[in-house]
């Protein structure tokens, strides 16, 4: 025999419920309204992916990718003998004139050990310029691929070696240069620029290479002598950049998985529990996230950023892997990883990228001692390549 004081009770613990879910919905739809109108008030869309230029080339972009997502984590340094491998490392280097080319993302023990030797941590327009004028004869570029080619593409007669030549990134997966070649002539009269975050075979079709520290500026130039853009590969790092210049741009489709998950309004959850906090964000994240920053830029920007900053506290969305010298140039001051959402609801990065973690110091080892994993790029790959990152390479110069 049911109990009418427990069923009335189980009743109203229901409605109750029913009542809190609907209050969350309505939390959440304020949060959500409150984000666009800011993105509108900075002039965004607050889904950038639907932005009215962008190319719908790419439909198995997210398949793509999580065919070709690390199977197993690479062994992180900390889980191996730091101290001996580095010993032998710098043996290494010294005997055979090489010379270590990290970028941010990568870990930490790489980063430490790039700066003991004399070698280099920095972002891609960076890691490219100090391989170009660094006497070294051997490259070691713990990063992704595409930095790999790039610095052989502007120093061809060098050894440049990586650590894992399976270190992808997703902008490079999600622009194939035989769909990209398809693109540029199915919209001609218009100027190419690819990001650098791209492969060999697609900066040889290009005009322009470009990195996030200059793209702004790039396509400003190039807006003012009335050219019209091709812009590939990523679309939110596009948007940005078309919503700043006022420039004619025409958007690949592929993004960063990693600054994708960054998510709007989790991170404006975060903000307030950390009111004091300034928000630093990469621009190849989306349009709402972008909204939120106090400092939007390149991950030397956002380095430059925190160290010019009176705040405390900040809220960072890139990859962690920048904590190590945001820390280490900031010592007083406290860095906090930008909420995320997985992409596309499998992919979970949790702001680090799986392929840079694949750099690790047995790996960097095992490339020094065999001379594994070289980066070959066939010559005329090379001669058309190096024409827009030279440019790429003048433009900074100037500017």
């Amino acid at each position: 025999m049911k109990n009418p004081k427990l069923h009335k009770f189980k009743s109203v613990v229901c409605e109750k419920q029913v009542l809190w879910l609907k209050f969350l919905d309505q939390l959440r739809y304020w949060q959500k309204s409150w984000i666009e109108l800011k993105c509108n008030c900075r002039g965004a869309r607050l889904n950038s992916c639907k932005y009215s230029r962008r190319t719908n080339v790419n439909q198995n972009f997210q398949k793509k990718i999580e065919k070709h997502l690390p199977v197993t984590a690479a062994k992180g340094s900390k889980d191996l003998d730091n101290a001996s491998l580095s010993a032998e490392i710098k043996k290494l280097l010294i005997k055979k004139n090489a010379v270590i080319i990290a970028h941010y993302y990568t870990d930490p023990a790489i980063q430490q050990l790039a700066e003991e030797t004399g070698g280099f941590i920095g972002d891609s327009l960076e890691m490219a310029r100090f391989g170009a004028e660094n006497p070294a004869r051997t490259l070691i570029v713990a990063g992704v691929r595409f930095m790999g080619e790039t610095a052989k593409i502007l120093c061809p007669q060098k050894t440049v070696l990586m650590p894992d030549l399976k270190a992808e990134c997703s902008l490079d997966l999600g622009c194939e240069p035989a769909e990209f070649k398809k693109f540029i002539a199915a919209n001609p009269g218009r100027t190419v620029v690819v990001y650098a975050n791209t492969s060999a075979e697609v900066k040889a079709m290009a005009d322009w290479v470009v990195t996030s520290s200059i793209a702004v500026d790039l396509i400003k130039h190039l807006t003012a002598r009335g050219e019209k853009i091709i812009w590939a590969p990523d679309r939110y790092l596009g948007d940005y950049i078309a919503r700043q210049s006022g420039g004619d741009v025409l958007l690949w489709d592929a993004c960063c998985i990693v600054h994708a998950e960054f998510d709007a309004v989790k991170i404006s959850n975060l903000k307030k529990r950390h009111p004091q906090a300034q928000v630093l964000v990469h621009p190849e994240s989306k349009a709402d996230v972008i909204a939120l920053a106090d400092v939007v830029g390149s991950t030397s920007q956002l380095l430059k950023a925190a160290q010019q900053s009176n705040a405390k506290e900040f809220i960072v969305a890139t990859e962690t892997g920048i904590f190590y010298k945001m820390q280490q140039a900031c010592p007083g001051k406290k860095f906090i990883a930008a909420a995320t959402e997985p992409f596309g609801g499998k992919v979970d990065c949790a702001a680090n990228c799986p392929w840079m973690k694949m750099n690790n110091l047995e790996n960097l080892l095992a490339a020094i001692k065999t001379g594994n994993n070289e980066i070959k790029l066939a010559d005329e790959v090379i001669k058309k390549a190096m024409v827009p990152l030279t440019r790429m390479l003048e433009f900074r110069k100037k500017n």
